[in-house]
């Protein structure tokens, strides 16, 4: 496909969808054309609707990038925690639809949403890292951390437990399940609620409450950006 990430704006609202036509790997062309995305968003100043391919929200990094090393690979690994950094400290609401699976780094994204909306199905949601024999980045961590209820944190960090929509709720990587073919209604029907609110208060707000967070991930990109020139070979 010429084009990985679409961008719609309207009455405020920009919907962003992420579009490979497979599994929506978070490649480097992936990454650029989505930073693009925001940036547009950004100065539309708009409340953001981030979605991914029917079934398939984002299934984690391109396996291709990751295994053939290199710094291509670092920057494709750094790149995808900036990405979670930007969303979480995006200036306006940001609402993410989980419109079908959410894996590795696909999951850790998603609970960078201010709120989430899953579509009800056989969906997997969660972090695979230690079941395929990864340590996972410190950056997952502190994100999911800050996201998720403390007893499933310690199951999906270290247990990889996998869950279905319904069960993330309680897990707390989604907010809210609804039937499949509602899901974007019902993300664009809140977006349009909170691009009421008073966007210095909300703003202000959510820099108070994620400052611990943002001090704890950008520490964390630094440590990880130095383990994954290590894991892909590439020297100091």
């Amino acid at each position: 496909m010429d084009t990985l990430v679409a961008y719609e704006f309207k009455d405020g609202v920009a919907t962003i969808t992420m579009d490979d036509g497979k599994a929506n790997a978070l490649s480097p062309a992936m990454q650029l054309e989505l930073n693009s995305a925001l940036d547009q968003a950004r100065a539309d100043k708009a409340v953001v609707v981030l979605t991914g391919r029917k079934g398939t929200f984002c299934a984690g990094f391109d396996l291709q990038t990751l295994m053939a090393g290199g710094l291509t690979a670092v920057k494709m690994l750094t790149g995808g925690f900036e990405i979670a950094e930007r969303l979480l400290s995006f200036p306006k609401p940001v609402v993410i639809v989980s419109n079908g699976h959410a894996l590795a780094m696909g999951v850790f994204l998603l609970a960078c949403g201010d709120y989430v909306i899953g579509a009800d199905g056989a969906y997997k949601i969660g972090a695979n890292e230690v079941a395929i024999g990864l340590v996972m980045p410190r950056a997952a961590v502190e994100i999911c951390r800050a996201r998720l209820a403390p007893a499933h944190f310690n199951r999906a960090m270290m247990t990889s437990e996998i869950y279905r929509p319904a069960d993330a709720v309680a897990a707390g990587f989604i907010d809210r399940v609804v039937p499949e073919a509602d899901v974007l209604a019902e993300a664009h029907a809140y977006a349009a609620r909170l691009a009421k609110l008073n966007m210095n208060a909300y703003l202000g707000t959510k820099t108070l409450v994620r400052e611990p967070l943002h001090k704890a991930l950008r520490a964390a990109i630094e440590q990880d950006h130095t383990l994954f020139r290590a894991m892909c070979k590439v020297p100091d």
